[in-house]
């Protein structure tokens, strides 16, 4: 330290006696006072430096050592917070667990013109819109037996409406959650009913496709009991069966235990995937894996849906149903398992209220990959359905 500053010193003495030798010079002792302050400053800089750069080179290492477990770390906190809240959010607003089940926001396929059936391969199909309720409008399809098709070309609503008093049987469709009547896994299914001679009505509950209206329980069967009675005013005594899908088949045992009810049951109720009640499926949903084991899973989780109005109790509702009754499901349905579909047959086969209809559960084998949504393409369905609603009238006692 003191070498460092004996050039300052000597810098200094010198300035010293330049500034008594040149006494009165104001301009000489200012310059010498200067260039004393610059020589500090760079004699104080000097060595610190290499240690700045030393120190910074230093942090600079362990910032990339540490940089990708701290952002690791810090996102893992995040997903875990965002774990424990959502919880939390859906018990304190339980319409988010509404619009999870229903997804009726959801529309696919997207842009698509529901006006035009047409545009999805059904050309003997009209598009109607009925009205169930003040403020409520929902859209409807009806596509006659496919050996009408020609006959069907450039027709109004009027020529279908009368059609429906045909001799040809015809199917309600009462499709499940998400997209609308103009799914492609429906639309096709629609086409292999048409070819077997039936007619297909189907629509969209409110709130979804172009139907205006908020989706409820209660609005989704009030739709459905008003599409009924309106084709049972034109069909005269034709047949009516009842095809309910997915979350559709809580519709469907709803419409029909009301019909029961007042005694104007269909001739047969068809469930594809169905479950027991909406509770059991959302336990069971692929969706709710992450949390079946989460603490108070049932109070968080499924207590929100019951306090929303929605139960979709098909297990309750095929005790008052007596109707025939026929539940299709594939063994590697992902959404709605196998053994749910199963569950709802053994407590609807044994119920009084069957005791004089057929009851029939028809497995598809997982091999067949026909999964939720996929049994319209079983070569066999053609073959059930006729052996099946051929039989659908009540068995006679001997």
């Amino acid at each position: 330290m003191r070498k460092r500053l004996e050039p300052v010193a000597l810098e200094h003495e010198r300035c010293a006696a330049s500034g008594s030798s040149s006494s009165g010079s104001a301009a000489a002792a200012l310059d010498a006072d200067c260039r004393l302050k610059q020589n500090l400053r760079l004699a104080g800089k000097g060595p610190a430096e290499p240690r700045c750069a030393a120190d910074a080179g230093m942090k600079r290492a362990l910032g990339r050592r540490k940089g990708p477990w701290f952002r690791l770390r810090k996102i893992l906190l995040c997903i875990l917070g965002l774990y424990v809240a959502i919880p939390f959010l859906i018990k304190l607003c339980p319409g988010i667990q509404a619009k999870l089940i229903f997804l009726n926001f959801v529309r696919v396929p997207y842009f698509i013109d529901l006006k035009k059936p047409q545009d999805q391969g059904l050309n003997h199909t009209c598009n109607y819109y009925l009205q169930p309720e003040e403020d409520v409008t929902i859209g409807v399809w009806h596509t006659v037996p496919a050996v009408w098709w020609k006959n069907a070309q450039g027709k109004d609503q009027m020529w279908y409406e009368d059609a429906l008093a045909s001799s040809q049987p015809i199917i309600l469709y009462l499709h499940g959650n998400a997209g609308t009547r103009g799914g492609d896994h429906r639309v096709e299914l629609y086409k292999v009913l048409s070819s077997l001679g039936y007619h297909v009505v189907t629509f969209d509950y409110r709130g979804w496709g172009d139907s205006v209206g908020t989706p409820s329980e209660r609005g989704m069967t009030y739709d459905a009991l008003h599409v009924f009675d309106w084709i049972k005013a034109r069909s005269g005594d034709n047949p009516v069966y009842i095809w309910g899908h997915s979350l559709g088949t809580g519709v469907a045992t709803n419409l029909v235990r009301r019909l029961c009810e007042r005694e104007t049951p269909p001739e047969a109720l068809i469930l594809e995937s169905p479950f027991t009640n909406i509770r059991e499926e959302a336990k069971s949903h692929p969706f709710s894996v992450i949390y079946r084991y989460f603490p108070g899973f049932d109070w968080f989780f499924l207590d929100p849906i019951t306090s929303s109005g929605i139960k979709f109790a098909n297990d309750e509702n095929v005790k008052h149903i007596s109707c025939s009754l026929l539940i299709l499901h594939a063994e590697d349905d992902p959404v709605v398992p196998f053994q749910l579909g199963r569950k709802l047959y053994n407590i609807a086969a044994p119920s009084r209220s069957f005791r004089d209809f057929k009851v029939q559960f028809i497995p598809f084998h997982s091999d067949l990959g026909y999964r939720h949504k996929y049994i319209y393409k079983s070569p066999e369905l053609p073959r059930i359905l006729r052996e099946f609603l051929g039989k659908s009238e009540p068995e006679r006692q001997h």
